[in-house]
């Protein structure tokens, strides 16, 4: 991950040597006459870039690995329960019905993927088991869908320019003053999650069996929950749809080091890191000067790479 955020931080339309790229990070004394655009290139554009990319592919891996263990489900991923959805109602709500740009866009992308997450909980936690809240979340999605259906279909042409790049995802906003908020957030809240290894892996047995353990269902389904939420409701809202990473990640590890959450949790943090650390490089470097959608990147390689893994015929 380390090399990953090296070569990343290094390349793009102003390619910064390797030896330049660190020799920068520790010295302010001019050696060459590129260093000081190399320098605020390194350290305004690209290093708050890649790290906030590391932050975000972990928060989305570690939340994918939580949702599966809670619904005994290794295709299970943030958006079953309508997080993703909800956050982009509340983005493209304020897309088309508001004018007052990032500023409110994000905060309304947080609003919604919390008010999409309580409501499926307040509903599906009428029927036992988690099966009522994957329902809900299932309405939920498609009522969200409709509305941002009718919403686009009231947009006007900048409008809808806006919320086809929102809904591809993109990592251009970060900077320094994002990165301080959501990355101390997201990491708190995954560190929470690893905490409840035992839980999990005790879900894993059945939700009877994880009951006859001691854990009080009720309340671990809603903290789960909720926890998934706060990670993903902020990252949602900062960078727009990143798909597969939470669905992909985890699942992979999961064939690879087994079902012991105490190592996959851990793992997924590192390897959704790297996951989105590598599409975001891929997306500046793919077609120089432009950047591709880093959601579009993780859809075109995710995709195809689970339907191979599909087509290889390997048990989940």
């Amino acid at each position: 991950m380390v090399a990953v955020a090296l070569l990343a931080a290094s390349s793009g339309a102003v390619r910064i040597p390797l030896a330049d790229a660190l020799r920068l990070l520790w010295s302010h004394t001019p050696q060459k006459p590129d260093d000081e655009l190399w320098r605020n290139v390194l350290l305004n554009i690209r290093l708050p870039r890649v790290l906030f990319a590391a932050v975000t592919g972990a928060g989305l891996a570690v939340c994918g690995a939580a949702l599966q263990a809670l619904f005994r489900n290794p295709l299970a991923e943030p958006g079953l329960v309508g997080i993703s959805a909800g956050g982009a109602l509340g983005a493209v709500s304020a897309i088309v019905l508001t004018s007052g740009g990032y500023a409110v866009i994000a905060p309304a992308a947080f609003a919604g993927s919390l008010a999409a997450t309580a409501c499926a909980y307040l509903v599906g936690r009428r029927a036992p088991g988690v099966a009522g809240l994957l329902l809900a979340g299932v309405a939920i999605n498609t009522v969200a869908g409709s509305l941002i259906g009718l919403l686009t279909y009231l947009a006007s042409d900048n409008q809808l320019r806006d919320l086809t790049f929102w809904s591809m995802g993109s990592l251009a906003g970060a900077n320094w003053r994002l990165l301080a908020f959501l990355g101390p957030w997201t990491l708190l809240c995954s560190a929470w999650l690893i905490g409840q290894w035992r839980v999990m892996n005790a879900l894993l047995l059945g939700e009877r069996e994880a009951g006859h353990l001691g854990y009080a269902l009720t309340s671990v389904r809603r903290r789960l929950v909720m926890a998934t939420a706060l990670i993903v409701g902020p990252l949602v809202a900062a960078t727009g749809g990143i798909g597969f990473i939470g669905l992909v990640v985890p699942h992979l590890l999961r064939m690879t080091l087994g079902a012991d959450h105490r190592r996959l949790l851990p793992a997924s943090i590192l390897a959704g890191a790297l996951a989105l650390l590598l599409a975001d490089w891929l997306a500046r470097v793919a077609v120089i000067p432009a950047e591709l959608p880093i959601g579009l990147v993780t859809s075109l390689v995710g995709g195809p790479f689970f339907l191979w893994l599909l087509a290889r015929g390997r048990r989940f």
